[in-house]
């Protein structure tokens, strides 16, 4: 895909239906662990942060071709960082996602697609009433090619006229990843019923559903 897709180029008034409001804030005890590792020769490996990682992880874990998606924090300096510390929006780091995927399925491309068409890349430090750094827009790349798309589809919205103001995506080079506690995992899976994944998450997946009704898992 050489240029924006019509998916990709879509009105604000569509993207704007995935803004969320704020996450719950739930303590625990720090749970951290390593970095996600494959033995599979075909997959790769992409980080995104769009917001409160309990609701993209719902999202992207549903993609043909994602093979395993893990909440956690990069961007930031201080080593082993907690929810608790992450929040206070003082260490750098940012909400994101590790996603392992399959590259004969599932495009980087594609990825980012998805990833621009269900936040709003144009609110700096804030999705919805989620608000501070940790919530940022951003694509921390592994790779010069990761780099050049990221950099190409925030061109192309920029100068598409989709949007009245800029896209402030920060597209950065991929730093240590930490996954998050135990308890963020699978969150949406795990807690389908709980009244905020009811009020808040379910919401936004239905609507990721119907726009992205081709690339979802069976």
């Amino acid at each position: 895909m050489k240029h924006v897709s019509m998916k990709t180029i879509v009105s604000a008034t569509l993207l704007l239906l995935f803004i969320l409001p704020s996450c719950a804030q739930v303590s625990s005890k720090n749970d951290i662990g390593v970095q996600n590792t494959t033995t599979l020769t075909y997959t790769d490996t992409a980080t995104l942060a769009n917001g409160c990682f309990w609701c993209t992880e719902a999202i992207f874990e549903q993609l043909k071709g994602v093979v395993k998606v893990t909440s956690g924090y990069m961007g930031g300096q201080t080593p082993n960082p907690t929810y608790e510390t992450v929040s206070s929006g003082t260490t750098g780091y940012a909400e994101c996602l590790q996603i392992i995927y399959d590259t004969t399925i599932i495009s980087y491309d594609e990825l980012l697609e998805v990833f621009w068409e269900t936040h709003d890349p144009t609110t700096l430090n804030r999705q919805g009433a989620d608000v501070g750094t940790q919530y940022r827009s951003a694509v921390f790349y592994h790779n010069a090619s990761q780099q050049s798309k990221a950099i190409h589809y925030k061109n192309e919205l920029n100068t598409s006229g989709v949007y009245a103001k800029p896209v402030v995506t920060e597209i950065t080079k991929a730093s240590r990843f930490y996954p998050a506690e135990d308890y963020h995992q699978s969150y949406y899976r795990n807690n389908t019923n709980a009244p905020y994944c009811r009020a808040v998450i379910t919401p936004k997946i239905d609507k990721f559903r119907k726009v992205f009704k081709s690339k979802l898992k069976e």
